[in-house]
């Protein structure tokens, strides 16, 4: 697939986006999701059979799957062809896509429909074991900053500014490999007590901790190899080109463009989700050699083991 090719045939064409789909998930061929055998399957071709439709050929299972069984896909009753270009759509705007343009782009009957399959292809996104970052030789950089939209994008009972001492916008912490990966978090509250753990899950202790001046980093900084500072309220922001926290502080412009002015406003209950679109994005940039393409491919093996119920969303909103 070309970069950014939005007249690829699996982009309108069900059957070649079948067989793309089946070419990702299954590269060694069909794997039967009952028994687990490996290219061991027949095509089922009848006339009322469903495309797609694979019967397992092992002798104590016999049973029919499909490449879409176990993923985001099943039971969808929209097209493959459009979770395709959704996908690539979503991946390739650095800044993300909104659900009303998908909605307007793909010809959906309702923004619900166009809503709630991007929130499924942002949970696609989402690394189910991800490795932790950085190690020997390596920095992880780590800040918080306070995400949410400005309040004048926001509908007039989501406005807190009023009661709210940060203006309704949530606090988030990341953690950023100079030259390779992020991890985006949700925190309730920026403590010692809530980064500790999460730092530690998710940077090597190999790795050099590289934060600004904050009051709750010295103590965790001490669990690595090395940690060094920056004092921002002094006014030092970088210290013989080394020290320094500018990586994660540009990952944090990128995500607070896309939320303002893309989304306008992200709600509690799936911010983390929006953390992971953007996450997913950075640590697949053309930077590292990653395409649009690849991006797309590796958003669409995501979704495998991801299933969203619509009810699941819908009770977080």
């Amino acid at each position: 697939m070309a970069t950014a090719d939005l007249t690829n045939p699996i982009f309108h064409d069900e059957a070649a986006a079948r067989a793309h789909f089946e070419a990702l998930r299954w590269p060694q061929g069909p794997v039967c999701p009952h028994c687990g055998v490996v290219d061991n399957a027949t095509e089922m071709k009848g006339r009322t059979t469903r495309p797609g439709l694979y019967k397992c050929k092992e002798r104590e299972c016999r049973k029919p799957f499909s490449a879409i069984m176990g993923t985001v896909y099943e039971k969808s009753h929209i097209p493959l062809h459009k979770w395709l270009l959704a996908t690539h759509l979503m991946v390739s705007s650095k800044k993300g896509i909104s659900a009303h343009q998908l909605f307007r782009m793909l010809g959906f009957g309702s923004y619900r429909t166009a809503w709630f399959m991007a929130h499924r292809i942002r949970e696609a996104m989402n690394p189910a074991d991800p490795a932790p970052l950085g190690g020997e030789g390596k920095i992880v950089e780590v800040d918080e900053t306070y995400v949410g939209g400005k309040e004048t994008n926001k509908h007039a009972n989501k406005r807190l500014a009023k009661r709210d001492h940060l203006g309704g916008k949530q606090a988030v912490v990341s953690l950023v490999e100079r030259d390779g990966r992020v991890r985006s978090f949700h925190v309730p509250r920026v403590t010692a007590r809530t980064l500790r753990p999460i730092i530690v899950k998710t940077a090597h202790r190999a790795s050099h901790l590289m934060t600004d001046g904050a009051r709750m980093y010295p103590a965790v900084g001490k669990e690595f190899a090395n940690h060094s500072s920056v004092d921002h309220v002094a006014g030092e922001y970088v210290r013989f080109g080394f020290h320094h926290s500018n990586t994660v502080e540009n990952y944090f412009s990128i995500l607070k463009r896309g939320v303002v002015g893309v989304y306008h406003h992200v709600s509690e209950a799936h911010l983390a989700r929006y953390l992971a679109e953007f996450d997913f994005r950075y640590s697949h940039r053309e930077g590292l050699g990653v395409t649009d393409a690849m991006r797309a491919a590796e958003a669409v093996r995501g979704v495998v083991g991801k299933r969203l119920t619509y009810v699941q969303p819908r009770q977080a909103a």
